[in-house]
């Protein structure tokens, strides 16, 4: 294992947290979003993480797929343009609470990534000082 590669480590977390982070404010701005382009209402969106091993064989983290889950929940408004007969509205399974919570993990998990790269970058450049 090199000394860089706890920056590749780091950096991976930062990676995979900031495409979590994108993927739940899409899931909000779109939890009542009735019809898409493919005219069914959206379908929340959910990143699956897993291990990479690095060249120098240390272990990060990337997204390696991300799910969607087409289910929908049936709200009853019968004056919405996309009502059915009976007044139901389709709408994508998008809790808001859990997409802010999703959010509020994804902040901190990249907020300790980012920590640990700067404590590794410090490490590092000390170490570099001690052998000049």
């Amino acid at each position: 294992m090199s000394m860089l590669s706890s920056l590749d480590v780091a950096a991976s977390g930062m990676s995979a947290e900031r495409v979590r982070v994108d993927i739940a404010s899409s899931n909000l701005a779109n939890a009542e979003t009735t019809r898409g382009p493919d005219g069914k209402p959206y379908a929340r969106l959910d990143p699956v993480f897993s291990t990479v091993e690095h060249e120098d064989g240390s272990l990060g983290v990337a997204v390696s797929s991300i799910v969607k889950d087409t289910e929908t929940r049936s709200v009853y408004m019968p004056d919405h343009p996309d009502a059915d007969g009976n007044g139901f509205v389709q709408l994508p399974n998008v809790n808001p609470v859990h997409e802010v919570v999703n959010l509020m993990s994804a902040q901190r998990s990249y907020e300790a990534n980012a920590t640990a790269f700067e404590t590794s970058k410090t490490l590092i450049q000390r170490a570099l000082d001690i052998v000049r």
